[in-house]
């Protein structure tokens, strides 16, 4: 493997290894000490402005509904989620976020904006279009693996 690869390599599993270890650790640490990972990814994706169904809160997930359903059970009994029937559709259920867990999401937002911030730090514009295009091209790659 080329030098450029090698060290690609290592800082994309070592950022991604670190960032996981570092979001963990910060839950453990703050009054969201109840919400696991995939909790944290379920609130992020369920989102902050609009109410969500949960096939669209699932697909962005790439998971089942039913696995979805397990999440929100357990989110709602914390009372970060809360479910909303539409006054039109009785049947339609919309999932949306409770005080805390709307605090909760600005509180990791903020993280991940210091994250970014810190990655560009000193770039000059190329380079951060270089950066983008980049992420563009890896996350192109991963969704056509998975």
């Amino acid at each position: 493997m080329d030098s450029n690869l090698e060290k690609v390599n290592a800082y994309l599993v070592t950022v991604f290894n670190d960032i996981l270890t570092i979001e963990e650790s910060e839950l453990r640490k703050s009054q969201f000490d109840d919400i696991s990972i995939k909790e944290m990814h379920t609130i992020e994706a369920i989102g902050l402005h609009k109410e969500r169904t949960s096939s669209e809160v699932a697909k962005s997930l790439s998971v089942t509904v039913g696995t979805l359903t397990v999440a929100i059970n357990n989110l709602e009994k914390k009372g970060y989620v809360e479910r909303v029937r539409s006054d039109a559709d009785r049947r339609v259920v919309r999932l949306k976020l409770t005080n805390r867990g709307r605090l909760f999401y600005r509180v990791h937002q903020l993280f991940h904006k210091k994250m970014v911030e810190a990655a560009l730090g000193d770039m000059n514009e190329d380079e951060k279009k270089a950066l983008i295009r980049g992420l563009r091209n890896l996350h192109g790659f991963l969704k056509q693996q998975y």
